[in-house]
């Protein structure tokens, strides 16, 4: 009988289950692919990690990230919830304040802070990416399938994860979109799309700067309820149509309020790197056994 130490964690809050539940998985190295998609598929949450030995010179861990349905390359709420997972465990421990992740995108460094309060920040540096805009009938069937106007041209975001990023004129705007998943789910199983980011700004005296929101129903995931890799690509976005200094390049982005979470992440953009941070919390600790 195998017995692996697991954590379910909740991230992109300091907030028992206000943020996006992440399941952890230790100790690895034994399971076959098979049976990571299995318990992904059991836990049913929008991701699962399973945490490896390292393979390359310089990461503190490897890391393999499941949906109920498919493995992926890279997402950022796993990013984030493994590690605070690991360092919470003992299992590591920052160099000089940074941690650096295998992943099938590559290594992945991350930043480890703590605020006044004493909580501790996460920050990940989004993976090398590309952006694309969507044609013009790429684009009209977008906003379709979303029921809304958009107001600036979509574009695909690749950097691993695989976002069809959409701006909305507005936060409500954002919390009122209904889309139309199974045309949805179709449409990015035909590309191979991870899902659709929709994000819109907040009134000025709000406290985040924008409201996000993410759906990946060909992953088996209508709504993500905090997206990390979501939120980059929404910043990677931004940078590349000219609009980080209008929307700022170190800002708070909300996410969840449609699906009665709370989450919060900071979003960072240079001109040679794009930073999504972010707290976690553990809600549950036990044992896997099969």
């Amino acid at each position: 009988m195998a017995r692996h130490p697991f954590k379910t964690v909740d991230v992109f809050t300091a907030t028992p289950f206000q943020g996006n539940p992440l399941a952890v998985v230790f100790d690895a190295d034994d399971l076959s692919t098979e049976r990571m998609q299995q318990i992904a598929n059991w836990t049913n949450l929008s991701e699962t990690t399973f945490v490896l030995r390292p393979t390359r010179p310089g990461a503190d861990y490897r890391v393999r990230i499941f949906t109920p349905h498919a493995e992926l390359p890279f997402a950022g709420h796993p990013t984030i919830g493994t590690a605070h997972a690991l360092l919470e465990a003992g299992a590591i421990a920052p160099r000089a304040g940074r941690l650096v992740q295998e992943c099938a995108a590559g290594l992945v460094p991350l930043d480890v802070r703590h605020a006044d309060d004493g909580a501790r920040w996460l920050s990940f540096t989004l993976p090398p990416h590309t952006i694309a805009p969507l044609d013009a009938a790429q684009a009209a069937e977008l906003a379709q399938i979303l029921g809304t106007p958009l107001v600036a041209p979509p574009c695909l975001v690749d950097a691993g994860a695989r976002w069809v990023v959409a701006q909305l004129p507005s936060a409500a705007a954002v919390l009122a979109a209904a889309p139309d998943l199974y045309r949805m789910k179709a449409s990015d199983s035909a590309a191979g799309r991870t899902g659709v980011v929709v994000f819109g700004p907040h009134a000025p005296d709000a406290a985040a700067r924008i409201e996000v929101r993410a759906f990946a129903p060909a992953h088996g995931i209508d709504e993500d309820p905090v997206c990390g890799s979501g939120n980059g690509a929404v910043a990677a976005y931004l940078r590349h149509t000219g609009q980080a200094e209008a929307f700022g390049r170190d800002f708070l982005s909300s996410q969840g309020a449609a699906v009665g979470r709370a989450g919060i992440l900071r979003l960072t953009i240079a001109a040679d790197a794009i930073g999504v941070g972010g707290s976690a919390v553990t809600c549950v600790e036990g044992h896997l056994t099969f």
